[in-house]
């Protein structure tokens, strides 16, 4: 549900603009969480998550095109940082906050909390988010500022249709990128309580203890990444090389994931699954600019719908190719696997992306 949600607001927040699309995508989302209270079975439940799934979906593409709107391309890779520190502080906070409206006010409450607070973020968004042209409290030193780091100004222009994409071997190469590598990511989210329970022996109070920790070094190096990609560019290097420095120096760092699967020592084993979360992050905060890089601000919604969507299916494939590797043979071949893929992910953008530069795009 998330993966086709993303094709399907990409476009439609490129059509209603980022302040709109993000109130009514927030709203939707918020809705759906509270909805949940009246589950009583499977199908029930199941429909309420495809409805959240499919409304959360909204929120990077609307995120990144915001970002293409506000930053210059220098400062595109430290904003994408940033924001990414989001989901892994969501994974550090929600389990003790939402473990305690649950034991205090019941299950209920850890859905309607978050779809209130859903509410009270749209008021914010609503009187906080302008375009930088009429914005009430920019200077107009700031506004030359952001237009003069980015090659076209197109927040009015009529986006592309989805289709409009597949010409560009870009795209594809971003798509591809995506689709090898974002598994690794779903792989440690989805499985690493699993993986401390089965193969190290932690209970479930251990494993609250523990299990945040790599969460943390993913936000840590979220922001390591695009301090690093801002860096190199006021220093001089182009955009291309930048971004691509910075992505195969998180891919080369992924690798560190390999011996959490012989090590004898849990803590060494936490540690370095830590350290390939971070490296996972480095590179994300120059892969997922790329969008924004390569497409006009008016594009940028649908292009992260697509390649994120790609993204989300890689990442679907892989981790039902996890569950039977780990029943038929053992972790080993898993955490093998996650040490290339985002290598293999670096080489395909330097295949298909040849110089990340401002495409001229064309409709129909």
């Amino acid at each position: 549900a998330y993966a086709v949600g993303q094709l399907l607001t990409g476009p439609l927040i490129d059509r209603l603009g980022t302040k709109r699309g993000f109130n009514l995508a927030v709203v939707l989302w918020s809705i759906a969480g509270i909805l949940h209270v009246f589950g009583r079975g499977l199908w029930s439940f199941f429909s309420l998550r495809i409805f959240l799934g499919v409304s959360e979906a909204a929120n990077f593409p609307a995120a990144l095109k915001g970002i293409a709107e506000w930053f210059p391309r220098a400062e595109r890779s430290m904003a994408v940082g940033i924001l990414t520190v989001g989901p892994g502080l969501g994974s550090v906070l929600a389990p003790p906050l939402l473990g305690a409206l649950i034991y205090y006010l019941g299950w209920q409450a850890a859905f309607i909390v978050p779809g209130v607070l859903g509410f009270a973020w749209v008021l914010w968004w609503r009187r906080m988010y302008h375009l930088p042209a009429v914005h009430p409290l920019l200077s107009r030193r700031e506004l030359d500022l952001i237009v003069a780091g980015q090659e076209e100004s197109s927040a009015e222009s009529v986006p592309g249709r989805l289709t409009d994409f597949f010409r560009y071997r870009e795209i594809w190469g971003l798509m591809l990128s995506r689709f090898v590598s974002d598994g690794a990511f779903y792989f440690f989210v989805f499985w690493l309580p699993a993986y401390l329970a089965s193969e190290r022996g932690f209970n479930i109070i251990e494993i609250g203890m523990f299990a945040w920790i790599p969460f943390l070094a993913a936000d840590l190096g979220s922001l390591a990444g695009g301090w690093a990609g801002q860096k190199l560019i006021r220093r001089g290097m182009s955009l291309d090389r930048a971004r691509k420095w910075v992505i195969w120096v998180g891919a080369l760092m992924v690798p560190l994931a390999l011996p959490a699967a012989t090590t004898d020592s849990p803590g060494l084993a936490i540690a370095l699954i830590a350290g390939a979360m971070f490296a996972i992050q480095v590179k994300a905060s120059s892969l997922f600019s790329l969008p924004a890089d390569l497409f006009p601000a008016r594009d940028v919604a649908t292009v992260w719908g697509l390649y994120g969507a790609v993204g989300s299916f890689g990442g679907m494939a892989f981790n039902a190719m996890v569950g039977w590797t780990i029943d038929h043979y053992s972790y080993f071949p898993v955490f093998f696997a996650v040490a290339v893929m985002h290598i293999v992910s670096a080489v395909l953008i330097n295949i298909f992306v040849p110089r990340i530069e401002m495409l001229k795009t064309v409709r129909g």
